[in-house]
């Protein structure tokens, strides 16, 4: 990291955060004076090079992550400037730090190209971050939904929607990106760059940092298994659900409990079972119980291991096989994955956070008319949803900790190398945990759901 430059920006931007902690009014916001520079976290295009020959496991976030001070991005029409209160870690957070499966940089480059205004993100850094719980500062022109002082999530689709292809889902727009992913100027810094159709309200019950921990997460899985451009999850569904206690397995739990489906979680410690359980998940698999799927040298996968988990599934459905596989690890699990699937039953994907390159025996595909899904995050609308559900206590984070902006380098490493349970939040210009609630009622009802993670971890 470099040399923390927090102290000299944070009194720049101070009225800002006394406006929002003191709940200003909209022309206070709108006439806030915005500061020249901020803090970011970046990593650099010279440092492209750094882990060459390293294993992916041993690549160090805490190596190639920087907290910068970096100028403030230019505003554009339908775009607005939020001041991030908090924000969160994701494996694209990892995967842009270890520069893999390719530097993002590739990515700036590309949107560089598409036009005057896109060059603004090809930058020799990248500001990282792909979640937000901000407060709306500045907006371009044509944005009339939102204004400056709005208390705000962000969702990390960036789409341009000027031509057809996006627009019966935007997911399918050419000019798709994930925001703080394959665009700059992510969540990971004082103030981030969004388009206005990213902004969602914030949960009112929420903190900034578990409010801001929950859209990348949350609306991947409500496409994946509740939306029509994934599984159409139905009541009485059995959905094996890996990671059952991660980012994106506690949301899946949450929303197969939500429609009536049966959950059953693959998780990896005792530890893991109980916290499994007490988010409702009441069948739970240790992986650990089970053979390893693939031999020492993760060359060749062991067929009897994809048997013993699918009879370790029944055991726990009265001898039902899943009709979905709620699939995201990718390469470590995509062959049990296909396997213990029901015939005629569907395997939906997304991440591949253990690798990209996946391996099944296409027989238990064809012959038994199972089919595979591939989704990636989610259009504005299955957004909106799975964010109105959260702001109406139906689905709760799944947050374990959060660090401050200086430490997310740590935060990378630990989420890289699977030491959390739930997501890790980052809090930016919030000064310490368990502010921005304004609902404490509401906050009081959920309160055991809210914090289960926080208290189990």
């Amino acid at each position: 990291m470099t040399e923390d430059v927090s102290p000299r920006i944070a009194s720049e931007l101070r009225d800002i955060v006394d406006a929002i902690e003191s709940d200003a009014s909209d022309e206070t916001f709108a006439s806030l004076p915005l500061p020249e520079s901020m803090r970011a976290a970046t990593v650099h295009k010279d440092e492209i090079g750094m882990f060459e020959g390293i294993p992916s496991e041993e690549k160090d976030p805490r190596k190639s992550v920087h907290i910068d001070e970096v100028p403030l991005p230019e505003l554009g029409p339908n775009e607005a400037l939020v001041a991030v209160m908090a924000s969160a870690i994701n494996f694209n957070t990892v995967w842009t730090s270890i520069f893999e499966p390719l530097p993002t940089f590739n990515f700036l480059e590309r949107r560089g190209r598409a036009s005057a205004l896109a060059a603004r993100h090809d930058l020799p850094y990248h500001i990282m971050g792909s979640d937000a719980a901000a407060v709306v500062l500045r907006v371009g022109p044509g944005v009339t939904k939102w204004k400056p002082g709005d208390r705000v999530v962000v969702h990390c689709n960036d789409v341009t929607l000027e031509g057809p292809e996006g627009h019966d889902d935007s997911m399918m727009d050419t000019g798709e990106g994930i925001w703080g992913f394959e665009t700059n100027f992510g969540g990971l810094a004082d103030v981030a760059l969004v388009k206005a159709n990213q902004l969602m309200p914030k949960p009112r019950h929420l903190t900034w940092e578990e409010a801001a921990s929950m859209p990348l997460v949350s609306c991947t899985a409500y496409r994946m298994l509740v939306g029509a451009n994934g599984a159409r999850m139905k009541q009485g569904d059995v959905v094996l659900i890996w990671g059952a206690t991660g980012g994106l397995g506690g949301f899946a739990v949450q929303y197969v409990r939500n429609g009536g489906g049966i959950p059953v979680g693959v998780v990896s410690s005792e530890k893991r079972v109980g916290l499994a359980k007490a988010l409702g998940c009441e069948r739970v698999v240790n992986r650990r119980d089970l053979p390893s799927v693939w031999d020492d040298a993760g060359t060749k996968q062991d067929t009897k291991a994809w048997v013993a988990l699918g009879k370790a599934v029944r055991e726990l459905t009265d001898g039902e096989d899943p009709d979905i596989v709620y699939e995201h690890p990718g390469r470590q699990t995509f062959g049990a994955s296909v396997f213990v699937a029901k015939r005629g039953g569907t395997i939906v994907t997304c991440a591949s956070t253990s690798g990209f390159m996946h391996e099944y025996d296409n027989r238990y595909l064809w012959m038994n008319l199972k089919r595979i899904i591939g989704s990636h995050f989610a259009n504005y609308k299955e957004a909106w949803e799975a964010n109105r559900l959260a702001c109406k206590g139906m689905v709760h984070p799944i947050m374990s900790r959060s660090f401050p902006l200086e430490e997310v380098d740590e935060a990378a490493w630990q989420v890289h190398r699977n030491m959390a349970e739930g997501k890790i939040g980052i809090r930016v210009l919030a000064a310490e945990a368990g502010r921005g609630v304004t609902d404490a009622a509401m906050r009081e009802r959920h309160y055991d759901a809210i914090t289960l993670f926080q208290r189990e971890a």
